[in-house]
């Protein structure tokens, strides 16, 4: 397979690029150049390192004057945490601050990746918690519903039996005694039971 170069970024006026056969391949030699930090030293570094010194690689890319040479890379999906350990008063002071803003994101972005399901969780369970605050107010309000409908359909009850004796024997008047409905959860509970 014949190796493919892509740029992908242009740090102070340096090309960063991306070499493709077969898997993504970033050469740390444009971005040592870019920072202004020592090339040897970041070889150094990333073979020291148990994850990056596993994956880093020698491939052959084409440089910017269109020639080929063999390069010291790491992939692609490694490059941003081999940035993330510059440190900033090691590079070019026009790219300090770059490299901050960088750091502060990634940063950003980790505590997002390792406390977003924590987050979820909690906005999650303070959710249900109001929900079921709701549930039990609509459970007390249908609780108090059921016995108004129970002492309102004995009433109910109460006129459909009401003969026309009953009717003259009260002077000739529709007279009951209304119950207010239970007020609290518990004397509802006790009345329906």
């Amino acid at each position: 397979m014949i190796a493919q170069t892509k740029i992908i970024a242009n740090i102070n006026k340096v090309d960063i690029v991306v070499i493709e056969n077969g898997q993504k391949l970033v050469p740390i030699r444009p971005i040592c150049k870019a920072f202004g930090i020592d090339e040897d030293s970041q070889k150094r570094k990333i073979q020291g390192d148990e994850i990056l010194g596993s994956v880093a690689t020698l491939s052959v890319a084409t440089g910017a004057d269109g020639k080929n040479y063999e390069m010291f890379c790491i992939p692609y999906r490694y490059v941003f945490g081999w940035l993330f350990s510059i440190n900033s008063k090691n590079v070019k002071v026009e790219a300090q601050d770059a490299v901050r803003r960088y750091k502060r994101l990634c940063y950003d972005i980790l505590y997002q990746n390792f406390s977003d399901h924590t987050e979820f969780l909690e906005q999650k369970q303070a959710a249900m918690q109001q929900q079921l605050d709701k549930v039990q107010e609509v459970r007390a309000k249908f609780r108090n519903t059921q016995y108004s409908l129970k002492q309102e359909s004995e009433r109910l009850n109460g006129i459909k039996d009401l003969t026309f004796e009953q009717w003259l024997a009260n002077n000739r008047q529709l007279q009951f005694e209304f119950v207010e409905p239970a007020k609290d959860e518990d004397s509802v509970t006790k009345l329906l039971k």
